[in-house]
């Protein structure tokens, strides 16, 4: 048990998927996991286990925003020793050609700033996922009737962006789609020794300003789901 996790340390598998929401993370447990039992509670960031194919999978809500995910994902490999740790949520697009309701898989993370900035200092690190990680889930991605992309996202800090100088230059150097959580996630990964990928499900698009009814998002967001466990047990 740690500050924001109440879980026992057997109570979380080694593989663990992490959306922002934690009623994504009980929609996901309740539609995907066998036996599916909740484990943590704390400060209502809602976390479950259960099994896939016979796989122990954990799925725990992160939260918005780098620090909030920071918080987390240092407390499930620190503490409890995960292993595999992969980011299903939402994002924006930021290319013509990448449509609403597209899965984006994140290869790097680019970020005007993340918790780990102190310990870099003046360096410039360059956060991307793990390869085994990103070449499973692609495969995992052409057995499914959804458009996938594969490449470089944009962690944002904030939500309400008025730095469209900024956004204008990720677009032009080819940025998929922005979010606010995986670059932190890949610094975690790779300075724990650890694997991580950011599967994400494309909700609105900064260019046509096309948005996902609600409605509509349970499918896709299954997909994102269904993708990324493949790609942890591969």
């Amino acid at each position: 048990m740690t500050v924001h996790i109440g879980a026992k340390p057997e109570d979380i598998a080694e593989t663990v998927l992490m959306p922002g929401d934690p009623y994504r993370a009980k929609w996901a447990a309740e539609t995907f996991l066998k036996d599916a039992k909740c484990v943590n509670e704390v400060r209502g960031m809602l976390g479950f286990t259960g099994t896939w194919n016979g796989n122990r999978v954990t799925i725990q809500g992160s939260g918005m925003g780098m620090p909030s995910l920071s918080i987390y994902a240092n407390e499930l490999m620190k503490d409890y020793n995960a292993q595999t740790l992969i980011r299903i949520g939402s994002c924006g697009a930021m290319q013509e050609d990448v449509k609403v309701r597209d899965v984006i898989i994140a290869m790097t993370a680019t970020s005007l700033s993340t918790p780990s900035r102190g310990i870099f200092r003046e360096i410039n690190f360059a956060p991307c996922a793990d390869y085994s990680l990103l070449e499973a889930a692609v495969t995992a991605s052409r057995k499914r009737d959804v458009g996938t992309h594969v490449g470089g996202i944009y962690s944002s800090d904030v939500f309400y962006d008025e730095r469209p100088d900024l956004t204008e230059q990720m677009m032009r150097h080819g940025i998929l789609g922005v979010e606010m959580e995986a670059a932190e996630l890949y610094n975690l990964a790779a300075r724990h020794k650890r694997r991580a990928l950011a599967v994400l499900t494309v909700s609105d698009h900064l260019i046509t300003h096309e948005a996902l009814p609600s409605d509509q998002r349970e499918k896709t967001f299954g997909d994102m789901v269904e993708i990324a466990l493949e790609a942890a047990f591969s």
